[in-house]
């Protein structure tokens, strides 16, 4: 499953399959499991009439998926429809599942997914990660993975992958965290790391975050900017239904954009960047509070009871959040921007300033603004849908395992 993890970081895409007889069948394999998974539920006629096989090439393939686990037989289709009723069919709940990790400043994270997108177990501990090494730190992410993995394998599922989200620069192998100013780490190979036998990927927490809206949101267009926040500030950039990476993969760094070159000093060597107006801490200093833990529900706590100053720098964060956004707006032309992670849950007092300066600064018309309804849950959601995906791009993959 290695490879197909790896694959998975460009949103979900699925690999160049060779074009052989094999390689036609691992795609048209793919294929039947996209129809259902997409469904819900479907007959071997109705999934050869939506990807254009005959239903005897459908039911061959279907007979594999069904051997292997991927697929289960609900029984025959509700009555009312003309001619014998077919044998309904449903992405499996047992057999393969996607194990999400998110490694963040302030806490670790786990969740097991299985392939009909349902969350089967999860575990959270809170603590401070900043300045602490790699090596305790995955240590212990390891014994959150192996606790939510012994829970998922009691409800009949294994682990198909290990996806991590961080908040940092990842390399091209999709394991070495490059920088991660927040946590103080960098060229950091996670693999060695963390004690699991389980294939392993990571990559950036935003980058996750917003193949999460691709993947889950409401009505997500295929070209957006996605930007979400904890300590520091991300963005993601979708265009065309696929994540823009950059030459080294280091695509949508938002926060160490400088919103006013002489201002304070940033953890990664600039100075006047936006975390250092917008991020978490910023804005709790701005506003008056000490930082700590839950610094998003306190600082919505007293905005929604009127403070006068906790608004006025919430605002303020809105302002500079605008001015980074009109660069890349105008840069880029997305179809939107969705805010996730904590500026989900302080859109209230964030949206206003900011929608206001991507109106009088934006070359063309004003970019709409929407709110991720996955707030801080996307990243993590995003890492173990990225396996789960992997197996759906490419289910010849599991008969290995079985």
């Amino acid at each position: 499953m290695t490879a197909p993890l790896h694959e998975s970081r460009s949103a979900g895409s699925g690999r160049a399959l060779p074009d052989t007889q094999q390689g036609m069948r691992r795609r048209n394999l793919a294929r039947v499991m996209h129809a259902v998974s997409a469904e819900g539920s479907l007959s071997r006629a109705a999934i050869a009439s939506r990807i254009g096989l005959t239903r005897a090439s459908v039911s061959t393939l279907v007979e594999e998926l069904i051997r292997t686990g991927l697929l289960e037989e609900l029984g025959p289709e509700r009555p009312g429809r003309v001619g014998r009723p077919g044998s309904a069919l449903a992405v499996s709940g047992h057999g393969p599942a996607g194990i999400g990790a998110e490694v963040g400043v302030g806490h670790l994270a786990v969740c097991a997914v299985d392939l009909r997108g349902e969350i089967r177990a999860r575990a959270v501990r809170r603590r401070s990660n900043r300045g602490r090494p790699a090596g305790p730190v995955m240590r212990e992410l390891a014994t959150l993975v192996r606790r939510v993995v012994t829970e998922a394998e009691r409800e009949g599922l294994w682990p198909a992958g290990l996806a991590v989200a961080v908040p940092g620069l990842v390399g091209r192998d999709a394991r070495t965290v490059m920088r991660a100013p927040n946590l103080d780490w960098t060229d950091t190979d996670l693999g060695p790391l963390l004690p699991t036998d389980i294939p392993l990927t990571v990559d950036n927490e935003a980058n996750f975050g917003a193949l999460a809206e691709l993947w889950l949101g409401d009505d997500t267009p295929g070209d957006f900017l996605h930007v979400s926040a904890e300590i520091g500030i991300g963005a993601a950039i979708i265009v065309g239904g696929q994540l823009l990476r950059g030459t080294r993969g280091f695509a949508g760094e938002l926060g160490h954009v400088p919103v006013r070159p002489d201002g304070p000093p940033c953890g990664c060597g600039g100075r006047g960047c936006l975390e250092q107006f917008a991020g978490e801490e910023a804005v709790c200093r701005a506003a008056g509070l000490e930082p700590g833990e839950g610094l998003v529900g306190l600082l919505a706590q007293h905005a929604e009871k009127g403070d006068a100053r906790v608004r006025r720098a919430l605002r303020d964060a809105g302002t500079a959040l605008g001015i980074a956004l009109t660069g890349a707006v105008n840069l880029l032309d997305p179809e939107s921007v969705v805010l996730g992670g904590a500026l989900a849950a302080l859109s209230p007092w964030l949206l206003p300033s900011l929608e206001a300066e991507l109106t009088d600064r934006t070359a063309g018309p004003a970019c709409p603004v929407s709110v991720s309804r996955l707030g801080s849950e996307g990243p993590l959601l995003g890492a173990a849908h990225s396996v789960v995906r992997a197996v759906l791009d490419d289910p010849a993959v599991v008969a290995g395992r079985v």
